[in-house]
């Protein structure tokens, strides 16, 4: 009876650690996973075609294996502490320190908009404040250590600086603007319920760690299996429009004479997809063409931190209303942004 007992009790143990070595060597071939797809398909990725499709065969895993991950760690935690526990410990902070915690965490997570939803999600699973997690999903995408060592090695430490702190400010001006406004009823129904839930049930008796890992495979099942289409479209969006978007036309308006380039530049941004390691080569480029810095970097902020795809995904989760709020109150952050870096550099 013990051996068997034991053999139990080794089970979800063993299933772990045979799941993460299984995510960690899938993450770890991404890129070679989207070179395999796209030579069977006989493409190349020079042409708008193949680059499409390497970028679809890319991002939809990586996606999804990230929002795996994050929702079942989520879903552990929530086995320890209770939404409304969360919620009461980030209300005794000082106005905005969430926000500035937030935001800061988004510094150190190098995800684009649609790899940052899943902890997204996962935050507002934990009970964690809507500002709060606005400020995150903004600054994950935007202000990251892969931008800031990108924007360092081409254009110096002052506009890597100056970069930082005005991305930062967006986030957090942001997510305090959207807290304020009292917008939980706009998330979908299933959202709020799962955020005035009461913590998974983990069976009669004393907590266990088997009973905690189970708790997270059912909250993986359950999240998972409402977003993965929706995360499936607006991939594919973002991969048609990362291979077929041409450099010359965004040049054209892009000037530092035009009063209107920067939110022209925004509004162009938004129905296009990237991340900052993709889109900053195309910021160089398109300064070499004659764009203004700081409307080339308004750009660079809307294509990553107010993407298309990343609506379309959001839409899930969100009611367009919020969808809306949160688009505008970003929009006019980085609009402010790109008139400053014009008018100071």
């Amino acid at each position: 009876m013990s051996a068997v007992a034991g053999r139990t009790s080794l089970g979800p143990w063993v299933g772990l650690v045979l799941g993460v070595l299984l995510w960690l060597g899938a993450y770890a071939n991404l890129t070679a996973f989207a070179d395999a797809g796209l030579a069977l398909l006989g493409l190349e990725r020079s042409s708008h075609l193949g680059e499409a499709i390497h970028f679809f065969l890319y991002d939809t895993p990586k996606v999804l294996l990230l929002l795996v991950g994050v929702v079942f760690l989520m879903g552990v935690v929530h086995s320890f502490i209770s939404p409304e526990r969360t919620r009461a410990w980030l209300a005794g902070k000082p106005l905005g320190l969430g926000n500035v915690m937030a935001a800061s965490l988004g510094v150190v997570t190098p995800f684009c908009s649609c790899s940052a939803v899943p902890l997204f999600i996962g935050f507002l699973s934990a009970g964690v404040p809507l500002g709060v997690t606005f400020s995150f999903l903004i600054s994950a995408p935007m202000v990251n250590e892969v931008a800031l060592a990108l924007l360092f090695g081409l254009f110096g430490w002052q506009v890597a600086a100056l970069y930082l702190g005005l991305g930062l400010a967006v986030a957090i001006v942001a997510g305090l603007v959207i807290g304020k406004l009292g917008m939980e009823h706009h998330l979908e129904d299933w959202v709020r319920a799962i955020r005035v839930g009461a913590p998974p049930v983990l069976g009669d008796g004393p907590p266990t760690w088997p009973k905690r890992l189970r708790a997270g495979v059912d909250h993986v099942r359950e999240i998972v299996g409402r977003v993965w289409p929706w995360l499936l479209a607006g991939i594919a969006v973002g991969a048609g429009i990362h291979g077929f978007v041409p450099e010359d036309f965004m040049a054209a308006f892009m000037g530092k004479d035009q009063w209107w380039g920067v939110p022209a530049a925004v509004a162009l941004g938004v129905p296009m997809y990237s991340n900052a390691a993709g889109i900053l080569p195309v910021i160089e480029a398109l300064l070499g063409k004659g764009a203004a810095l700081g409307t080339a970097l308004a750009f660079m902020m809307s294509v990553i931190a107010l993407s298309l795809p990343e609506m379309i995904i959001l839409r899930k989760v969100l009611k367009p209303r919020l969808i809306a709020v949160f688009a505008a109150v970003v929009a006019c952050g980085i609009m402010l942004v790109g008139f400053v870096f014009n008018a100071v550099l």
